[in-house]
């Protein structure tokens, strides 16, 4: 089983607006056009059995849209990931209503969000998703889209997962975005999850490849960011960094899969 813990995706009428505005932003050209439809055909092209589609609530009132969007996409190879936004004094109680709507895991984004990822003053919301077993897929690191500001960082984690040891969180981009000598410091090797997405054009071959196997091997995860990532590009990229290929199962499906209970 291959599964790509970290896609995004919208609705077609909105991601035929908010693709391009998205692209501009970023100065980037995505690989797809953001619609379930095209994360599909490029699942099968690039045979990935499950997607883990992340929304990112950047507003209160965001939160039951795309929980019910998620609850509409969701299937055997569509795993949406919704979002509560962190200011909103109802999200932890929305992080317990995502878990009984029947999701595994949540997105948020410090930059997109307006927060700092370890403060204390979301205590409530990292207890609640601890308590309900939820994966938290985090953006950490510096965002293209945004002055580099400190606010996802490589100790923040660590600051994090001192409060809540038990929660299941995933450090996407290699544990932090373009951070990565933060990243080897505090966090190579511990038993924190990272995901690879959008991050091999921008470390370079010999720093992936060094990190991919000096990482715990239990708690690396196969991630694109797509639409922003090609699958099939990075799946024949991870295939040549990592060769044993027991590795490479639970590196491209057999983390993921037991992280998400599906085995």
């Amino acid at each position: 089983m291959i599964i790509d813990i970290h896609t995004h995706a919208f609705p077609d009428e909105i991601a035929e607006h908010a693709m391009p505005l998205l692209e501009e932003e970023a100065d980037i050209a995505a690989r797809l056009d953001g619609k379930i439809s095209s994360l599909l055909e490029s699942m099968d092209r690039a045979g990935v059995d499950v997607s883990v589609v992340s929304s990112i609530s950047t507003k209160p009132s965001q939160f039951e849209p795309i929980l019910e969007w998620s609850r509409e996409i969701a299937s055997e190879r569509i795993m949406p990931f919704p979002s509560v936004y962190p200011a909103d004094p109802e999200a932890a109680d929305q992080v317990s209503e995502i878990a009984r709507s029947g999701f595994r895991g949540l997105k948020l984004h410090p930059y997109y969000q307006n927060f700092v990822l370890d403060d204390p003053d979301l205590n409530g919301l990292y207890e609640r998703a601890q308590r309900e077993g939820l994966v938290v897929l985090v953006h950490t690191g510096f965002d293209i889209a945004y002055p580099r500001e400190r606010i996802a960082d490589p100790k923040r984690v660590v600051a994090l997962l001192s409060r809540f040891p038990e929660l299941k969180l995933i450090a996407s981009h290699f544990g932090a975005s373009e951070d990565w000598d933060e990243v080897e410091k505090y966090l190579l090797g511990k038993k924190v999850y990272f995901d690879s997405s959008f991050s091999i054009p921008y470390m370079g071959l010999e720093r992936a490849k060094r990190m991919l196997h000096e990482h715990n091997h239990d708690f690396f995860l196969f991630g694109t960011d797509s639409p922003w990532g090609d699958q099939s590009e990075d799946l024949a990229v991870l295939r040549n960094l990592v060769t044993d290929q027991a590795y490479l199962d639970r590196l491209l499906g057999g983390n993921a899969a037991t992280l998400l209970g599906l085995i």
